[in-house]
């Protein structure tokens, strides 16, 4: 509990975090340190701050990728932010940021035939269909099609620069000269640019704005 309260006075001080952000924090982390006395004084089965939730989500477990191929997707996501790369099949492998993670696999073609470099293994991954289950790419029979997507995923970075962000993401050809970051709208202190993964999806990449940050002294 010390070295959290510490981290967050350190990312205030050095203008991580505005006076907002702490306070939410802060009091995110009391009430984290709280939750076994709150958990004891709420009925069974029935998360503390609500009524009727049997179960309180704490955290993000994984995202899963279904890519064309995913080592290229395991390079890039593990170069550019710094992704640990752990159970690699040689078919997926996942990719450990924070406490979450995310999965990348080869998508499976018709026939059952799986994307490029695809190597068979010798037991299939707990992620992979068993035989008969229904396509993931299609709905499961009596299911309507879906008609709405998670259009964006967003990492946040510590020590946010938006100029060295920029100046990195355009060494890389994923932005192009004329780009502008994504301030949310107008958000204070917030900073982000999108740009497109090796297989098209939606990636944001953001973070919280120093005083000495362009994005900041141009507000």
């Amino acid at each position: 509990m010390e070295q959290i309260i510490a981290k967050l006075l350190r990312d205030f001080e050095d203008g991580f975090l505005n006076r907002r952000q702490l306070i939410q924090n802060l009091a995110l982390a009391f009430s984290a340190a709280l939750g076994g006395k709150a958990l004891a004084q709420t009925p069974a089965g029935q998360a503390p701050g609500t009524k009727d939730s049997p179960f309180k989500a704490v955290d993000l477990d994984h995202i899963s990728y279904q890519v064309a191929d995913y080592r290229v997707t395991r390079d890039f996501y593990a170069e550019l932010l710094g992704m640990e790369v752990k159970n690699d099949t040689g078919r997926q492998c996942e990719l450990y940021f924070g406490n979450s993670m995310l999965l990348a696999r080869n998508r499976a073609r018709p026939g059952g035939r799986e994307g490029a470099g695809a190597t068979p293994a010798a037991t299939p991954p707990a992620e992979t269909p068993s035989a008969g289950a229904p396509s993931q790419s299609a709905p499961p029979r009596g299911r309507p099609a879906p008609t709405s997507l998670v259009d964006h995923i967003a990492y946040r970075i510590y020590n946010w620069d938006t100029d060295q962000v920029r100046d990195e993401l355009l060494r890389r050809k994923l932005l192009t000269e004329n780009a502008r970051p994504d301030t949310g709208g107008g958000i204070a202190g917030y900073s982000s640019f999108h740009v497109s993964d090796p297989d098209g999806f939606n990636l944001q990449i953001s973070g919280w704005a120093g005083p000495k940050d362009s994005v900041t002294k141009k507000k």
